[in-house]
Parts: C-alpha cells; sequence; structure tokens
C-alpha cells in the first residue's frame, strides 16, 4: 500500500470502473420511496467554475447517502441548450469569415423626438396653470398634452417630465394610465425611422449628435447639467439595452402564481433555508406577465403558426404536422399556407419544464415519469429562485397538476478567502479544474461542502482546500497502519472481519475493554449525527462531525491506545482491537463516502470485505448505528482528562518527550479499577513509567506517604473523583526553572 494517497492514481480510473458497473443508473423498485434530484444544467457553452463545482458536490452527497440507504436513486444530469451564449459564440466565429446574421445596437439614443406628454405634479405652483394645455416637441413639431401625476419629483431638475412610452418602462406605465400614444422612433437595427423626422436613416449615435447640434443652433438648449443615470447593459456583450415597443408574446402569470404561492405557504414545497420564502413571496405576489419570445436563432422555436391568408390568425400546435391537420379542420376545403413563428422561447421557459419533461412528458404513462416524478430535492443557487425555481413550480402545477419536488434547497456564492466575488479582471478566481490537479476531487468536495451552510456564501482559499487534502492523509495513514496490523491474522480472523459488522459487535460488546467500548458508542453517536445532518440537509455540520472524529477521537486516543492491544501479549485483546479498528474503519469510510468518495472507495476495496454482499462503497449499506453506553463514554473521558492533565504538566515543564515518568493515580473505586485495567493505554499516551505507576482508591484524606517524601511533588486535579501525584524531583532541573 503506497505511503500516502495520491489522487491522480486513483480517481480517473475509479470514475470511469462506476460508469462501467452502471453504479449510476436508479436501482430497479425496491418497495422504498425513490429519491430523485435534478441538476441544474450548466450552459453547454460556458466554462466549469465552482459555482458548478458546489452544487455538484452537494448533489452528488444527496444521490450518494439516498443510494446508500438503499433508495432507487436518479441523480439526472444535463446541459442548458444556452440560446443567447450559443448563438453569441457561433455568430462570433462567423464574423471571423466575414459572414453577419444582422447588426443589433443597443446604445440609447436621446428619444425627444418620440415625446408623447410633459407630465407636472398637480401640486407643483410653476406648471399648475399649464396642467391640460399643449406643448410642442422641438425639431419634429408634434403637439403633445401636459398632464399631472404624482409620480414626478418636484425637485429633480426642472420639475417636468417628459413622457416616452416607447422607449422608457416606467414612462409606458405613465402612458398606459393616461392613455398616451406610442411613438416608436427607433428602427431594430439602432436606426431612426420615419417618426425621427430629419434624423430618419441616421444610426443612433449619429442622431444623438446631430440632434443636440440643431436644437442648440435654434437656441432651444438652455444648459446642460450632468446626471449620473443607471444604464442597463447587456451581461453578455456589454451594449447599452434598448427598451423598445415591440409585439411579443406573454404568459398571464396571475393564475400560475396563486397555486405556486399556496404550495410553499402550504409547506407542500418546503424552501431551506426558510427566510429565502420571502423572497419568493415578494416575487409571485408582485409577479408581471411574462414576455417569452425572443428574436434569437437557437432555441424553441414557439410552436405558432400563422396563416398567411388570414392576417392576425394564427394556430398553436405541437408539430408542423398537428398544425397542418388542424388547419384543415378549422378551414374546410381552403388551401391555406402556414407560417412558423421565426421567434423562439425564453430559456427560462424551457428550463421551467425541467423537472418533468425529462422524465417523458407529456407522455403520462412514462416509466420515469411514473417512478422519479415528483422530484425529492431541487438543488440551486439562491439567485435564481424566481427566475427558474418559481417558474419550474408554477409551470409543473399548471401543465401536471403536481409539485415539482418537495423540497429546494439554496446553496450561496462560492467567493473568495477575503468575501469578494471571483471575477478575471480582479484575477481571484480559483479554477476548480487547477485545483483538483493540485489536491484531489475530495479535498475540494469536502471543502466546498465543510464551509457552508444554507444560504450563506463561501469564502474559499487553496490553504482551506490543503487542510482537506491532509485530512485525506491522515485517513490514509489510519487505514495503512489498520491493514498493516491485519497481514498475520489467520484466514479465519480475515473472514471474520470481512463480516463484521453492528450486529456481531452488539454481541460482543459488554465483554470488550473500556476503550473499545467508548470509541464505538462515540461511532454510533456519530452515526446518528451525521444520518440526522444528511437528512435534514445540514451538510456542513455532517462533515465537520466525521472530521471531528476521526481526527480527534480516533486517530488521536483509539489508535493510539489499540497499540498496545496490538503489540502486547493479550492475543484476545488483540484480536478485540483489529474487530474494533476495522469496524470503526468501515463505518467511517461509509459515513464519509458522501463527501469524499474517491479515497474511500480505494481503501474500502483494500479491508477485508465481503465481495459477494456489496460490489462497491458507493452502492454499499448505510451504516445502520448502534448501542451507545453513556457511561463508558463518561468513564473513558475521565481517563483522556487524566492524560490531557499530565501531557500539560509535562510540556509546562519541559520533560523530555521520551523520558517517562513515575505517577500516583488517587480516584474513586470505579475509575481507580478502571485506571488499573488501562495502565498500558495510559503509560503510552502519557510517557508514564509502569514501574512507578501507583494507584490509590480516594479517601477524605488526600495526603499519603507519597506526598511526604517528596516536597516537590506536583498535585493534579482532574475531574471529581480523579487526582495525580507527580514526584517531579530529580527529574528537572530546578535551578533552571527558577
Amino acid at each position: 500500500m503506497p505511503s500516502r494517497y495520491d489522487p491522480s492514481i486513483f480517481e480517473q480510473p475509479l470514475y470511469a470502473w462506476w460508469e462501467q458497473a452502471g453504479l449510476f443508473k436508479p436501482a430497479k423498485p425496491n418497495g422504498k420511496e425513490p429519491f430523485t434530484i435534478c441538476m441544474p444544467p450548466p450552459n453547454v457553452t460556458g466554462g466549469l467554475h465552482m459555482g458548478h463545482a458546489m452544487f455538484a458536490t452537494i448533489e452528488d452527497i444527496l444521490a450518494r447517502y439516498h443510494r446508500m440507504k438503499g433508495r432507487p436513486t436518479l441523480w439526472l444530469p444535463g446541459t442548458d441548450h444556452a440560446g443567447i451564449a450559443t448563438q453569441l459564440v457561433v455568430e462570433k466565429m462567423l464574423a471571423k469569415e466575414g459572414i453577419k446574421r444582422q447588426d443589433i445596437g443597443r446604445e440609447k439614443p436621446e428619444t425627444i423626438l418620440g415625446d408623447t406628454a410633459l407630465c407636472v405634479h398637480p401640486e407643483d405652483p410653476r406648471y399648475k396653470h399649464l396642467i391640460g394645455k399643449k406643448a410642442l416637441v422641438p425639431i419634429v413639431g408634434r403637439e403633445i398634452p401636459v398632464i399631472a401625476d404624482e409620480y414626478v419629483d418636484r425637485e429633480f431638475g426642472t420639475g417636468a417630465l417628459k413622457i416616452t412610452p416607447g422607449h422608457d418602462q416606467n414612462d409606458y406605465e405613465l402612458g398606459k394610465k393616461h392613455d398616451l400614444p406610442i411613438v416608436n422612433i427607433m428602427n431594430k437595427d439602432a436606426s431612426i425611422n420615419s417618426n425621427g423626422g430629419q434624423f430618419e436613416g441616421l444610426d443612433r449615435f449619429d442622431a444623438r449628435k446631430e440632434l443636440w447640434k440643431t436644437m442648440d443652433e435654434k437656441g432651444l438648449v438652455i444648459k446642460v447639467e450632468d446626471h449620473v443615470n443607471r444604464v442597463p447593459r447587456s451581461q453578455r456583450g456589454g451594449e447599452v439595452v434598448e427598451p423598445l415597443i415591440s409585439t411579443q408574446w406573454f404568459v398571464k402569470m396571475k393564475t400560475l402564481a396563486e397555486p405556486a404561492l399556496a404550495a410553499v405557504r402550504s409547506k407542500e414545497i418546503t424552501i431551506v433555508p426558510e427566510r429565502f420564502e420571502k423572497v419568493y413571496f415578494n416575487w409571485l405576489e408582485d409577479i408581471k406577465d411574462w414576455c417569452i419570445s425572443r428574436q434569437l436563432w437557437w432555441g424553441h422555436r414557439i410552436p405558432v403558426w400563422y396563416v398567411e391568408e388570414h392576417a392576425g390568425e394564427y394556430i398553436v400546435a405541437r408539430s408542423e404536422e398537428e398544425a397542418r391537420q388542424s388547419a384543415s379542420e378549422k378551414y374546410a376545403g381552403e388551401s391555406v399556407t402556414l407560417r412558423q413563428e421565426t421567434d423562439v422561447l425564453d430559456t427560462w421557459f424551457s428550463s421551467g419544464l425541467w423537472p418533468f419533461s425529462t422524465m417523458g412528458w407529456p407522455n403520462e404513462k412514462a416509466d420515469d415519469l411514473q417512478s422519479f416524478f415528483p422530484g425529492s430535492v431541487m438543488e440551486t443557487g439562491y439567485d435564481i429562485i424566481f427566475f427558474w425555481v418559481a417558474r419550474m413550480i408554477m409551470m409543473s402545477i399548471w401543465l401536471t397538476g403536481k409539485i415539482p419536488f418537495h423540497v429546494v434547497y439554496l446553496h450561496g456564492l462560492v467567493r473568495d478567502k477575503d468575501g469578494q466575488k471571483m471575477s478575471k479582471s480582479i484575477g481571484n478566481v480559483i479554477d476548480p479544474l487547477d485545483t483538483i490537479a493540485s489536491y484531489g476531487t475530495d479535498a475540494l468536495r469536502y471543502t466546498l461542502v465543510t464551509g457552508s451552510t444554507p444560504g450563506q456564501d463561501i469564502p474559499l482559499s487553496n490553504e482551506n482546500v490543503e487542510a482537506n487534502r491532509n485530512f485525506a492523509n491522515k485517513l490514509w495513514n489510519a487505514s495503512r497502519y489498520i491493514i498493516g496490523n491485519l497481514k498475520d491474522v489467520s484466514d479465519d480472523e480475515k473472514k471474520e472481519l470481512a463480516q463484521i459488522g453492528e450486529s456481531k459487535i452488539s454481541v460482543a460488546f459488554e465483554s470488550l475493554g473500556l476503550p473499545e467500548r467508548y470509541i464505538i458508542s462515540k461511532l454510533h453517536v456519530l452515526v446518528e449525527k451525521v444520518d440526522t445532518g444528511l437528512h435534514t440537509l445540514s451538510f456542513g455540520d455532517a462533515g465537520r462531525q466525521i472530521y471531528q472524529f476521526l481526527w480527534d477521537e480516533f486517530a488521536d486516543w483509539y489508535v493510539e491506545a489499540s497499540k498496545t492491544r496490538l503489540y502486547g501479549n493479550d492475543r484476545i485483546a488483540a484480536k478485540e482491537s483489529r474487530a474494533t479498528l476495522v469496524y470503526v474503519m468501515d463505518t467511517c469510510l461509509r459515513l464519509l463516502h458522501p463527501f469524499m468518495p474517491y479515497v474511500t472507495e480505494t481503501l474500502w476495496h483494500r479491508f477485508p470485505r465481503d465481495k459477494a454482499a456489496e460490489q462497491s462503497l458507493m452502492t454499499a449499506a448505510w451504516p445502520p448505528g448502534g448501542s451507545i453506553d453513556g457511561d463508558s463514554i463518561l468513564r473513558f473521558e475521565k481517563l483522556q482528562s487524566l492524560v490531557r492533565s499530565i501531557r500539560n504538566a509535562r510540556a509546562e515543564y519541559q520533560v523530555e518527550p521520551g523520558r517517562k515518568i513515575p505517577i500516583t493515580v488517587k480516584a474513586d473505586g470505579v475509575t481507580a479499577d478502571d485506571v488499573k485495567a488501562e495502565k498500558s493505554v495510559l503509560c503510552s499516551l502519557a510517557r508514564l513509567d509502569p514501574d512507578q505507576f501507583l494507584v490509590e482508591v480516594m479517601t477524605d484524606e488526600f495526603a499519603s506517604a507519597t506526598d511526604a517524601e517528596d516536597d516537590m511533588a506536583l498535585r493534579l486535579y482532574v475531574v471529581d473523583g480523579l487526582e495525580a501525584v507527580i514526584p517531579m524531583s530529580g527529574m528537572i532541573d530546578y535551578e533552571k526553572e527558577i
């Protein structure tokens, strides 16, 4: 067995074996409730980033946990068709070849040419006398009304607001309220149309310059002031987004929102963390109709066919064949021409169908739809709770009559170690593939999940990942120690160890030594905590519990204590210790597998196991837990406290690490018996001299002959019912201490 764990050697072959063996496929129906989770599909054009690593880790943990619990488990992967992103990539490729689909500009021009009203505050004394009068739009000379509305801020600028319903969202709402006409001055290529008068045909940028030049020449410009304005820009191209009135397809949302609100209010769907319910409610309670049409060529085309011979009439169908059939029935005896809508659906529309369309819908009898829908958990980032989560819920209820999933788990964003958003421009991006190459997949997974809480952003640094790579090595070394001590055991004992489990451990439990009963009881406590943590989606807490047990309890205490058993003369104690080591490690590998699948699977195959019963740790049974002996835990914790007190004393008085010191332990009856029984363990852990190791049953009088013989004795009060005396004379340089 190699002296250290090298992820680059084991990970790729192991994953290939998992796939080849079909271990990711859901088990056949077995009477247990299936577990379903759908991957938030990453864009097909994008590179992987830490956000992908985060959700993939959480979802794989859930899938592995429920698979080990025996539930038929489906983790459904996929990619988003990414309409805008894909089109952008393709058009960039075509542009290099001199081919253009069309040029679309988005820089906002001056829109005064499209004004249809002037609006003032009804209580503004400066303008009260003008309300109801007419004004002229400069240059084009269009007559427009002066209207009044409390929307106007009297303190901003002149207090008179020009209204351009065709090119501003707020102005559009005011226009509807006051029944204003809509004047569109811009073509789709960002040039000025015929409503722009003398500026018709000019690009918006050129029109802006010419407009102000003309107004200045005519003496219409009183003054120019700078104002800070929030300008919407395209996330992908950086161009200014231009509001433009156009004919689009909309979905009326109020009807869809009500049952989606009810599903969360009634707790039929639970959102974790609960505070994000408020965000969900705010979106849906004030929901607007949804524009679902996009002027793109890549995506799902809107299933509408226009009837060329009948203006304004159209047919909605699932296919052209179905559309033609409907047309022949509607227009009997008439030859009509059908033209499909060229617009495509908003990407969030098709994403909203994801939980059930991937299961075979609209075929309601599809096996997958019957078995795995509704889903169990939807895991995603909190930033798309409305764009995706809410729309999945609305569309699922409307189209299938069922909720799409029972639980929504929202993770936070992965940020740099200082809490800043990762950005290429800042230079603080941590590439997950680079991190995996340096530290291994398990270390990254474990860092992401143990550093996170639901809905909270997580700071990430390579130092944290390195620390968890060291944890993987700690696990590897502890396993090497155990496996190394199994080399010389008989074949019969190896067969027994291969079938070791809670049932066999419980039979022999009472006959085991105190350290064995302690570590097994603490292990069973751990099983309960991890099971509860994963069941309640407290991934970080569950992962940290395993770390604490393996590092602080098992490796630091029991592994060290076991050496006195394995290397002593008591064969029965040695055999019991081997069984305990294998049982504890086997259970811990099962508990840790969802978090660190590669190192745990690699190690699990090196231990004695029943190959016929369990093919892979991935499909092995989840640990059932077992009896917890609280009394043994308390009794061994007293011995731990004694060891810590002695270690602290050694450090304070700078006793050489290799020097074994004498001690007298005074304890109450039960504790005294434990100290005597575990003398070899205590001597090993605290570097005590076994030939000068005395145990006295505690009486009311603490003074004894041992105290009198050495007036420099160090007296240690450990806990109630447990004290110790260490004669220090002759062991340290008192002159140096003074």
